[in-house]
């Protein structure tokens, strides 16, 4: 959870990383969870590249190695990092902007 998965997440690939690869049905069987819920979460999950389905019917769900959701984690925050190192002058614009707006708007219901 210290990665940002959500409990449930966090959940289901940790099953999945410590029981080897399984279907939905005893994924959802196992942690208690209802499968529209669970599906959810595999479909994030999976989006994120934590972990792999395979092609076969019916689906075997399996854990990524947690070395590289880790690599997946960092190159994430590296690039949230970038994206806002590069909109840092356009957020402080605003910022000034907004503020000295509000100072000319308690300046202006002082004076009246």
């Amino acid at each position: 959870m210290d990665l940002g998965f959500k409990k449930e997440h966090a959940e289901v690939y940790l099953f999945l990383a410590t029981r080897g690869p399984r279907k939905a049905e005893n994924i959802a069987s196992e942690l208690k969870m209802y499968k529209r819920q669970l599906y959810r979460v595999l479909r994030h999950l999976e989006s994120e590249g934590v972990i792999a389905a395979s092609l076969d019917h019916p689906t075997l769900f399996s854990a990524v190695l947690f070395e590289k959701v880790l690599d997946l984690f960092i190159e994430t925050k590296m690039e949230q990092q970038k994206a806002l190192q590069a909109s840092k002058e356009e957020l402080l614009s605003i910022w000034r902007s907004l503020t000295k707006k509000r100072v000319r708007i308690v300046n202006y219901k002082r004076q009246a």
